[in-house]
């Protein structure tokens, strides 16, 4: 296994040792960093979550296969993008494989170019994927932030919109006028930077859809 930093990496998983040197030159010829892997076993013990790149993963091997480490990926909840290496006998098992999230498969003997650009388009995937999820990150934190100033009062009465509850209804379960729920509802749409109540309950949505 040759190892790099935390820079995106090719991870090429391969019980073939030929084809895993073979593939290891082709994609750090076309400039990438590259790790190979003889068993999946292996890789997942090897690889730290949240490293950035793509696995170039051969669908049939001993042990593990391509498709059981598809799987195991899955119920880790590592989201890394999987270019699968298939023979011609293997192919309506790259198609399962597509349908749980795959990018793409390259059948064996591959052409260099073809595999180049499956990986590089698997690269940009994650790419796009970790941006998205930087800038999810960002949304949470400037919400928790904005959530941190608001009072205990108006926590509960938040907690109490979100639920659905008119204002008249909150007035009663907390016990306070609803000139004082009127309130605390502008306060908080002040402090939420929001100015609507549609507008508030897109905000939490967005968060859970983050999480």
């Amino acid at each position: 296994m040759t190892a790099h930093a935390d820079a995106r990496t090719v991870f090429v998983v391969d019980n073939d040792e030929a084809v895993c040197d073979a593939l290891g030159m082709l994609l750090r010829a076309a400039g990438m960093n590259v790790e190979t892997f003889r068993s999946a076993a292996t890789f997942l013990n090897e690889y730290r979550l949240g490293r950035g790149g793509c696995l170039v993963l051969d669908i049939r091997m001993p042990g593990m296969s391509g498709l059981e480490l598809q799987d195991e990926l899955h119920k880790r909840r590592i989201p890394i993008p999987i270019v699968f290496l298939t023979g011609h006998g293997d192919v309506p098992m790259a198609v399962r494989a597509l349908k749980k999230g795959a990018v793409d498969f390259i059948e064996k003997p591959h052409e260099a170019e073809r595999l180049v650009l499956a990986v590089l388009n698997a690269l940009r995937l994650d790419d796009d994927r970790r941006r998205l999820a930087n800038r999810h990150d960002e949304i949470s934190d400037d919400l928790a932030t904005r959530l941190a100033a608001l009072s205990e009062r108006e926590r509960e009465v938040l907690d109490r919109i979100l639920e659905g509850k008119p204002t008249r209804q909150i007035s009663d379960n907390l016990h306070i006028s609803v000139k004082t729920v009127e309130f605390h509802r502008a306060r908080i749409r002040e402090k939420l930077g929001v100015a609507t109540q549609a507008q508030l309950f897109s905000l939490f949505i967005a968060s859970e859809n983050d999480s």
